[in-house]
């Protein structure tokens, strides 16, 4: 079974990823980690991000994440060509995940934009992270030492909350590590059929 673990950037999806990694018959992937180093690795990614956002992406050879930034998250047709120059990429580093971790009861792909890139059918389960968005923006300025104007462009740059819940198996309401904790204990084990129902 392929879960996918989706939320708004700043819901706390790597909080609750984490805590799916506890349990030892479980295998994470975390999309955006492994899109990072890829596009520092891939020879083909590197290529495409030259070709369309010029010789500045790079930096001493090492991606130059707030040039790239400061581009695609103002501008949705760009950050479309971004997504579509990393995706395939991910899309292959990840079947390659899948077949190494084959022993595993499920694994969890988890992704800020699995529903804005339109992959929530390649999933058995969907499972959405729910935060309140001042809470969200909060963590966000203090995480990346950023402004309120540059989170909102983030956030705004990716799905509503409300659309990506309805189209969910399950959602956590990350409000507090204690519930988040049951939660996710919880859909394990339905996901393990250990029970019925939550």
């Amino acid at each position: 079974m392929i879960i996918g673990l989706t939320g708004g950037i700043g819901s706390g999806k790597s909080t609750v990823a984490k805590m799916f990694n506890e349990f030892s018959t479980v295998a994470i992937y975390i999309a955006d980690i492994e899109a990072k180093q890829l596009m520092n690795t891939s020879k083909v990614i590197k290529e495409n991000l030259i070709k369309f956002f010029g010789e500045d992406v790079f930096k001493n050879a090492v991606l130059n994440r707030e040039f790239l930034a400061n581009i695609v998250f103002k501008d949705k047709e760009k950050l479309k060509v971004l997504n579509n120059i990393v995706h395939p990429e991910v899309k292959n580093h990840f079947k390659k995940f899948v077949a190494n971790n084959s022993d595993k009861d499920y694994i969890v792909y988890e992704s800020a934009i699995l529903f804005e890139n339109n992959t929530q059918n390649q999933f058995d389960f969907i499972i959405t992270v729910y935060t309140d968005l001042e809470e969200r923006i909060n963590r966000i300025i203090k995480r990346d030492n950023t402004t309120r104007k540059e989170v909102l462009n983030r956030i705004n740059s990716q799905w509503k909350d409300n659309k990506k819940m309805l189209l969910s198996n399950y959602v956590v309401d990350n409000y507090s590590v204690k519930n988040t904790k049951i939660l996710v204990e919880q859909i394990h084990n339905i996901l393990t059929k250990k029970q019925c129902s939550i």
